[in-house]
């Protein structure tokens, strides 16, 4: 299992600036579906992307994650405690969780010692919410381009996790009662400057800065900004798989 500690400090800032948000329906959604709204746990919660939003709608959020520089850089809330902690053992009370949200973050985790842990803080009813997402679509030609950035220039340096990311977790098991769950989308209006703080956000593409000493976002940036032309802003999405069981 690859330690991502490393992997993720070293890209603190770049995740908090680069990564997408959720759609705010989809939270308030998993708060009207969830036995209750007293607390919400974001495991493996990184820079606190999904925790402000869980904040909304629960009078606490437990926010963990074993990355200190991510959680530094995290939203402060009177109603979210961040604890660096990892997902396989917290210092969560027993039966107290009415909703576990792990977004982008259980190809990470020790899978059965992490379900483990979900049942012995999930109070009876409660909801587990896992949430991928894999490559952005933009429009053909900068898609080729990221797609090239992906694959054939950092690909050897993603972790093998990643794997996981791309398949959607169809071959992580999920050995609970499965919730049927609406469309929800993850979508953006980001302007030209946002998609190059994006894909500098990733994990691959700062090992191979610190393995090469070139930046290939830059070596790139060119041919990204010609196909991007003189749109102000484009719709980005990336294709979103949910899986929602309920805690035995």
């Amino acid at each position: 299992m690859t330690d991502t500690r490393h992997l993720f400090t070293q890209q603190a800032d770049a995740y908090r600036n680069g990564r997408p948000t959720y759609d705010p329906a989809f939270f308030a959604w998993l708060a009207q579906v969830a036995p209750g709204t007293g607390l919400a746990w974001d495991c493996g919660c990184g820079s606190g992307q999904a925790s402000l939003d869980l904040a909304r709608h629960f009078r606490r959020v437990v926010a963990t994650d074993i990355n200190t520089k991510q959680l530094e850089q995290a939203p402060r809330e009177p109603n979210i405690d961040y604890r660096c902690e990892p997902a396989e053992s917290t210092s969560l009370q027993p039966a107290s969780v009415d909703l576990t949200l792990v977004a982008q973050a259980l190809h990470w985790f020790d899978i059965e010692r992490f379900y483990a842990e979900v049942r012995r803080v999930s109070r009876p009813g409660a909801l587990l919410a896992v949430v991928s997402y894999n490559l952005l679509n933009i429009e053909p030609q900068l898609d080729a381009l990221i797609r090239h950035l992906y694959h054939e220039v950092v690909g050897p340096y993603w972790a093998p996790e990643r794997k996981h990311v791309e398949t959607g977790y169809a071959t992580i098991p999920f050995p609970f009662e499965q919730v049927a769950t609406p469309p929800f989308a993850l979508e953006a209006e980001w302007d030209f400057q946002r998609l190059i703080d994006y894909l500098c956000s990733w994990s691959a593409v700062a090992s191979y800065r610190q393995a090469t000493g070139q930046d290939p976002v830059q070596e790139l940036r060119a041919k990204l900004q010609a196909a991007w032309g003189n749109e102000p802003t484009r719709k980005v999405n990336w294709p979103l798989t949910i899986k929602l069981g309920k805690v035995a």
